[in-house]
């Protein structure tokens, strides 16, 4: 089937129950619930122009403008949000597929900075400046939201995604659109997987197959240097890491300092199916400060909570092989404290790390390094093949997630236990979720993962006791190299450990069979809407799906 001519999914009609917040704390929780109970229909909008007619692996919206940069085959797209037309391309800076990418916060508006992750082992770091003297921006977003269109290379597919893609066609010399390869991040031995940048922009993660993760941080003296320099290689993985993202800049970020040794907190997934925590300790040294288990398959993805109500620590999200979505959330002391700009505390709570008075005293005597995280919910299992992507919003709290499977799930979270499965306004997915005991609440059920005081390198590691250390099949485009690794699990004593957060659960709310016809779908991401179709211009969210057909689809959700 052509991919252009595939026709785009039905809408899907949507349900679901009243709930009622009899605790004033959850009243913004509860007012995102209620605006769920109108949620009618999830409808495909009109494709992103061109189509790539090649796979697209991922797609990343502009943290402040109308962008979104789509990376496929050797190349990236950037689409303006406002037009869905494309407004310039990158190509030429990698030798084999783009897979992942980040942009840099916090720049200057006329100033664009783009990081690609590569199965070329390499990072690169590309730049877009606008001449435009008053520094404001204004022609930037002017050239944005007019629809400037600049078609990509139009490389042919490159069939399994990897192993093809050096023959393809690459322009590699030519200047594109304005954008300037840069900088090369190299060091890593294979494939990168993920590339994320941290909340202030200081720190670049990368991860590849070659089970490390690096943190690079930006030492040039003003924006237009780009130095950077490698302060940390994390090699604690068993298995290829496929996914970095950092703790975003929230309120919640503050909370508990007797557990949090710097404001910078790093998570990774990987194929030995866990998830690990890292911290920056007194010494400047990234170390690893728990160790989450509990899925029984490659951990494909994390991304973390960024609620601006939100007090508490920001709480994770990840999916997977096993064809579920976990919720995970940080154990904190009552004693503990909310920390400065500089990660400090200033009460008894404040971590010892940090303390200049304590700065001859040795490492051995200072508190170890441990954080207890909970697993607080499974979703409903509504998918039927590997989950590849999810998105949690941060402005109306839904998680919409895809796969293997090609469907796109929506989910709401809402206050209270679960329904009874005799309601009759629970969907049949939901109670066979149920039943089998896939939906996780906290306060005490006994069959959600436990967290565990036994340590191993200082660590705190999160586990579920029925936990099947089997994989799950790996991801058909990632390749069948990596079906020969074997990870080795180390056996730890468990004592459980239970939330002190109200008992919420989660529902769904909408689905999209065959999202993208018969392919695979790649990725999904919330995105601020910027077009003609929304009065909330940089207020409404849509998503928007990446898949195997080349396609780049927006989604509207109709309330």
């Amino acid at each position: 089937m052509d991919p252009a001519s595939a026709t785009a999914p039905a809408v899907a009609a949507v349900t679901s129950s009243t709930t009622t917040a009899s605790d004033p704390a959850q009243t913004s929780l509860q007012q995102k619930s209620l605006r769920l109970q109108s949620v009618k229909e999830i409808r495909a909008l009109p494709s992103f122009q061109p189509d790539l007619y090649q796979r697209g692996w991922f797609s990343i919206p502009h943290p402040t403008l109308p962008l979104l940069a789509t990376a496929h085959n050797k190349s990236v797209t950037i689409f303006s949000l406002a037009t869905f037309s494309a407004h310039s391309s990158l190509t030429g800076g990698h030798s084999r597929s783009i897979r992942s990418a980040t942009w840099k916060p916090s720049l200057p508006p006329n100033k664009l900075c783009l990081v690609t992750g590569s199965f070329d082992s390499t990072a690169g770091l590309w730049r877009y400046e606008q001449n435009d003297q008053s520094g404001s921006g204004a022609r930037l977003e002017t050239e944005i939201t007019a629809g400037r269109r600049r078609v990509g290379n139009g490389d042919s597919d490159d069939n399994d995604g990897e192993e093809n893609d050096e023959d393809d066609n690459d322009k590699g010399d030519e200047e594109d659109d304005g954008w300037e390869f840069t900088l090369v991040l190299e060091g890593q031995e294979h494939e990168i997987k993920s590339v994320a940048f941290s909340p202030s922009g200081q720190y670049l993660a990368t991860c590849s197959r070659d089970k490390s993760v690096w943190i690079w941080e930006d030492v040039g003296g003003d924006e237009d240097d780009d130095e950077w320099e490698t302060v940390a290689v994390l090699n604690e993985h068993e298995g290829d890491v496929k996914c970095v993202a950092w703790c975003p800049d929230v309120p919640g970020r503050r909370s508990g300092s007797g557990r949090h040794y710097s404001l910078d907190v790093l998570a990774s997934t990987s194929y030995d199916n866990t998830i690990r925590i890292w911290r920056e300790d007194g010494d400047g040294e990234w170390v690893c400060v728990a160790v989450l288990e509990g899925h029984a398959g490659t951990v494909w993805g994390v991304q973390w909570e960024a609620d601006l109500e939100r007090k508490r620590f920001p709480r994770l999200l990840t999916w997977s092989a096993d064809q579920t979505l976990r919720i995970w959330e940080l154990e904190v002391e009552d004693e503990d404290e909310e920390v400065g700009t500089d990660g400090k505390g200033s009460g008894q709570g404040a971590n010892p790390l940090f303390r200049s008075n304590l700065g001859g005293v040795p490492n051995t005597m200072r508190r170890s390094l441990h954080e207890p995280w909970t697993c607080t919910a499974v979703l409903p299992r509504a998918h039927t093949r590997d989950i590849y992507s999810a998105s949690w919003s941060g402005s109306n709290g839904l998680i919409a997630s895809t796969g293997s499977d090609g469907t796109v799930v929506v989910y709401a979270e809402f206050d209270g236990p679960a329904p009874s499965v005799k309601d009759d306004l629970t969907t049949e997915d939901e109670a066979a979720a149920m039943l089998d005991g896939d939906v996780h609440m906290t306060n005490g059920n006994s069959n959600a993962p436990a967290a565990s005081n036994g340590r191993s390198r200082s660590l705190g590691r999160v586990t579920n006791h029925a936990h099947n250390h089997a994989h799950g099949h790996d991801h058909a485009h990632d390749h069948a190299q990596e079906h020969d690794e074997q990870s080795q699990h180390q056996t730890h004593s468990h004592a459980t450990h239970h939330s002190n957060a109200p008992a919420r659960h989660w529902r769904v709310v909408g689905t999209v069979a065959s999202a993208h016809g018969p392919y695979e779908v790649n990725n999904i991401i919330w995105c601020r809407r910027f077009d003609a179709g929304t009065d909330r211009r940089g207020v409404e969210e849509m998503l928007v799906t990446t898949g195997d057909d080349g396609v780049v689809r927006p989604w509207e959700i109709i309330t």
